[in-house]
């Protein structure tokens, strides 16, 4: 089968088409989608090697026993995190924390930037019918955006910060409106707040005056520095950028809750004193509940297909990367069976 391989070097190869273990389900991918910790993995992260990728949706062709069997021929989107299903973290139905576990594209596990991928059948959820293929795409990551609901209450009116306009931002802007939070999206980029806008969301052109970020800052726009300290009760870092999570501390009032939803190859260096001085809470927030995420889908309470911006052949893996480094750029697609 193709496949889109990461050695150091992103290239397409031809591998062996894979072969599911007991209790696995082997899926033909539909769509796979790239997200902001695949780029990171291209720039070092986790020093992974092999096929990245883990937010798709596809349809399972065949399963390992005959106990599964009944996933045949079902739309599905699999969980992430492969995990020993015997350890205190998944007794506690928390096997993202597992200390053996793989990850999907990300920790010794192939991902899904392939024809075919094996998953545990126990990760995998079937996709509604209301739900179009495109849309389940953003299963994964919407699971991530409602997972600070699963972490923190929200109180109705509350002021909420979204440092950065992507993919992320805009979901958990969506997410954590939709909870009745009060949201500003805080983005560097016109098209990405005009989306926001469009759909009744606050915005704030702003400069991040960062050189790791990419592209052009929207306009008009004023740096992030003029925007009022202490001025939100919450803030959620999605920039990508580690320069974001110093302007996030700066953003929050005392006792206040900054959550971190960006993963860098690179550590990010802030001053420990306004935690302390300011009582401040540091969450940070990865995995969520996809059964949560698909059904925010199939009532249409998130929208998510006005985020895609181009889809690709497998082929063209190097290029749809690429892609992402236009300011304009949202989600992008990868089609394998195209």
């Amino acid at each position: 089968m193709k496949a889109l391989f990461f050695d150091g070097t992103l290239s397409v190869r031809e591998v062996a088409r894979p072969r599911p273990a007991p209790g696995e389900a082997l899926i033909e991918v539909i769509y796979a989608g790239i997200c902001g910790t695949d780029r990171q993995i291209l720039k070092g992260y986790s020093g992974f090697r092999g096929i990245p990728g883990h937010e798709f949706v596809g349809r399972v062709v065949e399963c390992a026993d005959e106990a599964h069997g009944g996933w045949v021929g079902k739309r599905v989107v699999g969980e992430i995190n492969i995990t020993c299903s015997q350890c205190d973290w998944c007794r506690r139905g928390l096997g993202r924390h597992c200390s053996s576990r793989a990850v999907m594209g990300i920790i010794n596990r192939p991902g899904c930037f392939a024809e075919f991928v094996t998953l545990p059948a126990a990760n995998l959820h079937e996709v509604p019918p209301e739900v179009p293929d495109q849309a389940a795409v953003f299963t994964e990551p919407l699971a991530a955006a409602a997972e600070i609901l699963e972490q923190m209450p929200i109180a109705p009116g509350a002021r909420i910060a979204v440092l950065g306009s992507g993919r992320l931002g805009l979901l958990v802007a969506q997410v954590l409106r939709d909870a009745g939070g009060d949201v500003t999206v805080m983005g560097r980029h016109a098209a990405k707040l005009d989306l926001a806008r469009a759909w009744g969301l606050k915005t704030v052109a702003v400069s991040l005056d960062d050189s790791g970020a990419n592209g052009a800052p929207s306009t008009p726009a004023k740096s992030l520095s003029a925007v009022p300290a202490k001025s939100f009760a919450v803030v959620i870092e999605a920039t990508g950028s580690p320069a974001g999570l110093e302007e996030a501390l700066r953003l929050v009032e005392p006792r206040g809750t900054v959550v971190m939803k960006s993963t860098f190859h690179v550590p990010a260096h802030f001053d420990t004193a306004r935690l302390v001085v300011d009582e401040v809470t540091l969450l940070g927030s990865r995995c969520g509940n996809f059964a949560v995420a698909l059904d925010l889908l199939r009532q249409g309470r998130v929208k998510v297909q006005e985020m895609v911006s181009r889809v690709f052949p497998l082929e063209d893996g190097s290029q749809a990367f690429a892609c992402l480094n236009q300011p304009s750029c949202l989600k992008i697609l990868l089609a394998p069976g195209a």
